[in-house]
């Protein structure tokens, strides 16, 4: 028998506390989990796709997170999940517009393949207003991050924004 392999995908731009937490819940149910980064080319991200995947590797490794792996990917994802044989999709919850958008894409999954489901995990209730473009708000500013990266997510980010 196989272990269940789930996708669990975004753009991580970057990582935050709230995407550690669905990570480490979803590895109880998915002995195998890959957190596959998008690169939305409609999308202009933070940190390039190569840094998203270096900085969600760091900070996994920092929160003591083994046996997940990260790769990024392009197009549907449908395709990703087949590509990497994956039989369940995660996302995380925080709000009722969270709901609304992933209801829409678990349905538009289901209909381009039926044997994948999307399995939708409830944010921890200290993580339902965190977002990674609030944290890089708040870093651009100043504002200390601490309770809501890593600190290897805080230096990416130092780092990023003295090059801007």
């Amino acid at each position: 028998m196989t272990m269940p392999r789930a996708i669990y995908p975004g753009s991580f731009d970057p990582i935050t506390y709230g995407h550690i937490d669905i990570v480490r819940r979803a590895r109880k149910l998915f002995p195998k989990l890959i957190i596959a980064i998008v690169a939305n080319p409609n999308k202009h991200s933070f940190f390039s796709v190569g840094e998203r995947e270096q900085i969600t590797r760091d900070a996994l490794v920092e929160m003591g997170i083994n046996n997940v792996e990260v790769t990024s990917y392009t197009g549907l994802l449908i395709d990703c999940a087949h590509k990497l044989g994956a039989s369940a999709v995660v996302r995380g919850l925080r709000a009722n517009s969270d709901f609304d958008y992933e209801f829409q894409m678990a349905l538009t999954n289901r209909d381009l393949d039926s044997d994948i489901e999307t399995v939708l995990f409830m944010t921890a209730g200290k993580y339902s207003f965190l977002s990674s473009s609030i944290v890089k708000e708040v870093k651009r500013f100043g504002g200390d991050v601490s309770s809501f990266v890593p600190s290897s997510v805080d230096q990416a980010l130092t780092r990023k924004l003295a090059q801007a």
